[in-house]
């Protein structure tokens, strides 16, 4: 991947009028049409406003429409800056280190962190063969042996891995690793026929019977077997890793109704870990193209 350094941005976004420009060029790629005149015509930057004129008859655009940075006051430079730190940062980052970092309070810090979050979210399209699936739990530290909590814990909140081998990967919050769930997302994330790894969890044994027909193959993690042949699931174990690592790490605490958002976060970082483009822009794009 290549480096994108924090001199790298700040030649590319020197002040908000730059990433300003940056906007409109992606949104608008081919020029903006103005909608009174019914075709593309030039634009002029409002010094005083995020929009730009019409030239030929003073209808205003405004790129920021739509997006998490409309009606904002914080400065545009400040917003993508937050983007770097957080797209830059392979373990995630706290909005305590957000705010000494862009100058802002911890409230406008913590809110901007949750909305970037909250829109990296990816529509990658079913996942192909092959593919492994993993549950796992997130929330506080349980006592006794490893292993799911007990019924009724309401501390944890089972989260749902699915990633293909060599692949991107998805993980979602879920109520309950139930068969009924799990089978569920395999269909609208899984494609049809796959091969699809799992543990020996007795959720998973609907995967074969399923209306996809999925040919459901399993490691006997209860008997201490982690790799057999081809059958592991160490690729989603991989992106448990890194979430666990980056939660414990540098959130120490996150809840359950903040925790889509996270996971939005770090498959993010996982999906775009091996681009040779820096995952700073591709975040930006993400975020400038989805409307909030």
């Amino acid at each position: 991947m290549a480096k994108f350094t924090i001199r790298s941005f700040n030649a590319m976004f020197p002040d908000d009028g730059a990433a300003l420009d940056w906007l409109r060029d992606f949104l608008y790629p081919e020029g903006i049409t103005c909608k009174l005149c019914k075709r593309v015509t030039k634009h002029y930057k409002v010094e005083s406003r995020r929009s730009y004129s019409c030239a030929e008859c003073g209808h205003h655009v405004h790129p920021t429409a739509g997006t998490i940075f409309h009606k904002s006051s914080t400065p545009l430079k400040t917003w993508f800056h937050a983007i770097y730190l957080i797209a830059s940062s392979k373990g995630g980052i706290s909005a305590r280190r957000v705010q000494d970092q862009i100058g802002v309070t911890y409230k406008c810090a913590w809110r901007m962190c949750k909305q970037i979050r909250s829109m990296l979210d990816e529509d990658i399209g079913p996942l192909a063969s092959p593919v492994e699936m993993d549950e796992t739990y997130m929330g506080g530290r349980r006592k006794g042996k490893m292993g799911r909590p007990m019924r009724g814990d309401k501390t944890h909140t089972p989260v749902l891995g699915i990633a293909q081998r060599r692949g991107k990967a998805k993980a979602f919050a879920i109520e309950t690793p139930d068969g009924q769930t799990l089978v569920s997302h395999a269909l609208a994330h899984i494609e049809p026929n796959a091969i699809v790894y799992t543990d020996q969890w007795q959720g998973y044994r609907g995967l074969a019977y399923s209306a996809s027909r999925f040919d459901h193959r399993t490691i006997r993690h209860r008997d201490e077997y982690w790799v057999d042949g081809d059958r592991h699931t160490n690729n989603v174990e991989g992106l448990w890793s890194l979430i666990k690592r980056g939660i414990n790490g540098s959130y120490r605490h996150v809840s359950k109704k903040y925790l889509q958002h996270y996971l939005n976060e770090f498959t993010f970082r996982w999906n775009h870990r091996k681009d040779e483009r820096p995952t700073f822009l591709s975040a930006l794009d993400r975020l400038a193209a989805k409307r909030a």
